[in-house]
């Protein structure tokens, strides 16, 4: 089921005279917007890698949606559907380097020459009534989630290059390591070493030595992300003719089924 979420998401990425839940061959498409598809993604990327990357293979300009939450507002309930027996904002930030976190699992995808990862920081208020969930042992404090909803969209940010994920990095010394990269930050150095790994894999940087157990890297120049992103296979797209086709066919669906039910009534 659909929560409140990704129906918020649908409506702020959509554009007039677009259309929502297409059937593109095996996949379901969120929104189709001109000849861009969009795909929202609330959980993790993990799971629409293989959907994203065949797509784009394909030819297809796609968009996926990825919000970062940056705070969360937990509303408790005594029980399902109940009234509302406590509120409170959780102590855990997050900024908008928390994409990098995501791409960890993302980056045979990323960056593609047909793909734009759009990224809302938001704010959300999730709500919660006590229970187990699917979880096989009951525990104190264990609770289930009913559903999520955006409170604010803070700022948004779009990446189509690693140029683009470059800019999200402060001014480092030509070659760097994960502690030098931590101190920049002002994080934790497990927490650069991610951040660290996913700009190698994306090619936004590039491994240059080790400094003892330490790798060494520097970043890539826009030339060379250039030819990186030109050396991706199947840059061609496809034309607007073909997306009005799976429009026409989507249109073509739905009335056929408008039909059908006001036959049954």
């Amino acid at each position: 089921m659909e929560n409140t979420l990704h129906h918020q998401l649908k409506e702020i990425y959509r554009e007039e005279d677009s259309h929502i839940e297409v059937k593109l061959g095996r996949y379901r498409i969120d929104v189709v917007n001109g000849k861009r598809l969009v795909e929202i993604q609330r959980s993790g990327l993990s799971s629409i890698r293989r959907k994203i990357l065949n797509l784009c293979e394909e030819g297809y300009l796609v968009d996926v949606v990825k919000p970062v939450v940056a705070r969360k507002k937990l509303v408790k309930l005594v029980r399902q559907n109940g009234r509302v027996s406590s509120e409170r904002w959780s102590p855990k930030r997050q900024s908008i380097l928390g994409f990098f976190e995501e791409l960890i699992y993302f980056t045979e995808v990323f960056p593609h020459p047909n793909l734009k990862m759009i990224v809302p920081l938001i704010t959300v208020e999730e709500i919660r009534f006590p229970g187990q969930g699917r979880k096989r042992w009951r525990r104190k404090g264990n609770f289930v989630v009913q559903d999520r909803a955006i409170v604010d969209v803070l700022e948004s940010h779009e990446f189509s290059t690693v140029c683009d994920l470059q800019k999200l990095l402060p001014k480092l010394p030509k070659e760097w390591d994960t502690g030098e990269l931590a101190k920049a930050l002002s994080l934790r150095r497990f927490e650069a070493q991610k951040i660290a790994y996913v700009l190698r894999k994306t090619g936004t940087a590039k491994e240059v030595g080790k400094r003892g157990n330490a790798i060494v890297c520097r970043l890539t120049t826009k030339k060379e992300a250039r030819d990186d992103l030109k050396a991706k296979k199947s840059i061609k797209r496809k034309s607007i003719r073909d997306i009005r086709a799976i429009v026409e066919a989507h249109r073509a669906r739905l009335l056929k089924s408008k039909r059908s039910q006001q036959r049954m009534a």
